[in-house]
């Protein structure tokens, strides 16, 4: 997330830099909100492969990777005019999101409903912060995207 802020900082899409580092922390502060909110206490199913103390409910690592993956693959899509490199953004974010959350359930921290609710989580804030960007971007606060600054 720092080397995506950097690159947009340096190529001076301020409002995208922005918007990346907005939706990665309230990601974040939504994901400790939520488990604090739940309270609920990991699987004890199977021993845990790595050592966690926070609570289970939802999914951290799924809920903010799916934030930060979803946001830098969405804003680099809208970077480019390409139809295939934008479906293959977003693929890759979405796979890579898909991959974290199911390792949280093999390392057995996580129960499969944690992962859903992460992602579900943060499918909604990352579209909140889509909508905000689209707002933001009508009232001129943000650059258009490249297929809107060719017209």
């Amino acid at each position: 997330m720092v080397s995506a802020t950097g690159y947009l900082v340096l190529q001076h899409h301020y409002g995208a830099a922005a918007l990346v580092i907005v939706a990665s922390a309230g990601g974040g502060a939504l994901s400790v909100g939520l488990k604090q909110l739940f309270g609920r206490g990991r699987p004890d199913i199977v021993p845990h492969l790595v050592h966690v103390n926070d609570p289970s409910f939802p999914s951290g690592h799924s809920m903010v990777a799916l934030v930060i993956y979803l946001t830098l693959g969405a804003l680099l899509a809208r970077f480019t005019t390409r139809r295939r490199v934008r479906v293959y953004l977003i693929a890759n974010a979405l796979s890579l999101t898909f991959l974290i959350g199911v390792t949280r359930v093999c390392l057995g921290v996580h129960y499969p409903t944690d992962v859903l609710a992460g992602w579900c989580a943060g499918l909604a804030w990352a579209l909140l912060c889509w909508l905000v960007a689209r707002y933001l971007q009508y009232r001129g606060a943000v650059e258009a995207p490249v297929s809107q600054k060719a017209k």
